[in-house]
């Protein structure tokens, strides 16, 4: 690919900027007033050609200007940008939005903050090798046959399930099992608790190991589904963003993406293989959906360890400059504030 000069990376990046800025296409004659170059219309039109034919800007069908392709915002993120780290009287007030008693509260603040300072959606994921050990396991009869199993975690998460089964059992059977599976197996993962409940479901009453068998089998299915923790924030706000309102069906389909949840983590997740932040535009994410959209996310860690990852996700046409250090110190932030509470 041809090298840009001076002149031509001047002008690319005073397009994106006005862009950016406006959200209209850039005429010859606004390049040429605000790129602080004396160069006559005529010689920005023609940079601007070179510009198009290299791929980095487009001419949109009703308009003389242009608009800076996927290409273009890359070339521009990795060698025009430049970002300047954040006040540390802001750096301060971010820190003190992201205090909270436990993990997940400050995981789900996280995703908040990046969501209210963007106006974009914030996104926060923890590792789904995250081990998540059983504290207290609970039975409450809803009917005879229908049972509320509830799971209380060593981080402090509850999650409940219903189990179906073959026969009622009574209050005492049902306080029996739960003290059981509490007092020999509490402290372990579910895939522990259910290696060593098979190793002694001999030694129990064979009328009480059904009920207990379906209880690990459930909660190590609701633990999985929780395990990789998603948070996600801010959505409805790229409803009010024209780039991406203006494709009513784009914006259906990059919903249906939020809801199926595990594409978008899998690519968040690619961040936790890099130091710093990553940005993925346009097609970069692999994601059809994500078409017209930008990605900027960066890992987090806890001892020492990147245990997942925060994000923005947004249009193309967003403000590089400030999303950038925003995902950056949110991550660090969050780095912190979980090494407090560990």
């Amino acid at each position: 690919m041809k090298q840009l000069d001076t002149r031509s990376q001047i002008l690319l990046k005073t397009l994106i900027e006005r862009y950016i800025a406006e959200g209209q296409p850039v005429g010859s004659r606004a390049l040429s007033r605000h790129s602080g170059l004396e160069l006559s219309p005529a010689t920005v039109r023609n940079v601007m050609s070179d510009l198009e034919e290299m791929g980095f800007i487009a001419s949109p069908h009703t308009s003389a200007g242009r608009i800076p392709t996927a290409q273009g915002y890359r070339f521009f993120v990795d060698s025009l940008l430049t970002v300047q780290p954040l006040e540390q009287a802001r750096v301060r007030a971010l820190q003190g939005q992201l205090q909270a008693d436990q993990p997940q509260r400050l995981i789900s603040a996280a995703s908040h903050l990046l969501s209210d300072l963007t106006h974009f959606a914030g996104v926060v994921v923890t590792p789904r090798n995250q081990t998540t050990r059983v504290r207290q396991i609970e039975f409450i009869s809803l009917s005879e046959t229908r049972i509320l199993l509830i799971i209380v975690t060593t981080a402090g998460d509850v999650q409940n399930r219903i189990l179906h089964t073959r026969r009622s059992y009574s209050p005492s059977e049902l306080i029996e099992a739960a003290n059981y599976l509490t007092e020999n197996l509490g402290g372990l993962a579910f895939g522990e608790m259910r290696a060593r409940l098979q190793n002694e479901l001999k030694q129990l009453r064979s009328d009480m190991t059904e009920l207990m068998s379906a209880a690990v089998e459930a909660g190590n299915e609701a633990l999985e589904e929780s395990e990789t923790r998603y948070v996600m924030s801010g959505e409805t706000n790229l409803l009010g963003v024209e780039d991406l309102s203006s494709n009513m069906s784009r914006l259906r389909e990059l919903f249906k993406l939020f809801e199926k949840k595990t594409a978008l983590v899998q690519l968040l997740e690619l961040s936790n293989r890099a130091e710093g932040v990553r940005i993925f535009i346009g097609g970069e994410s692999g994601l059809a959906e994500l078409d017209g959209c930008s990605v900027v996310t960066a890992s987090y860690e806890l001892d020492g360890r990147i245990v997942g990852s925060v994000g923005v996700i947004g249009p193309t046409r967003m403000a590089y400059d400030q999303v950038i250090p925003l995902v950056d110190i949110t991550a660090r932030l969050l780095s912190n504030a979980l090494a407090n509470k560990a």
